[in-house]
């Protein structure tokens, strides 16, 4: 049976929905994080869901499951990539 960890980290790696380019959640750039989810996000046609919502939905999810144990330094990384995101599809920042 496999660990929480490892079902978050398959669901990280091979999403339905999107194909993600490898070790994005890894970078220390919130602007290539958003621009590397947007582009996946656009070009999946298995999302089942508009682009804005199933990037955010997977970037949320790393940082609530896969991301759980990430140092805050790179949290902060990946928190800072929702505004990014939000801004990359022209949507506002959330209050």
């Amino acid at each position: 049976m496999a660990t929480k960890r490892q079902w978050s980290q398959d669901v990280t790696e091979n999403s339905d929905a999107l194909d993600l380019e490898e070790n994005v959640f890894e970078s220390h750039d919130p602007k290539r994080i958003a621009r590397s989810l947007k582009r996946s996000a656009e070009a999946s046609q298995r999302r089942k869901s508009e682009p804005h919502r199933s990037a955010m939905s997977m970037l949320t999810f790393y940082i609530n499951r896969a991301g759980k144990n990430l140092p805050t330094k790179q949290k902060k990384v990946l928190e800072a990539a929702k505004d990014e995101l939000r801004a990359a599809f022209g949507r506002s920042q959330a209050h």
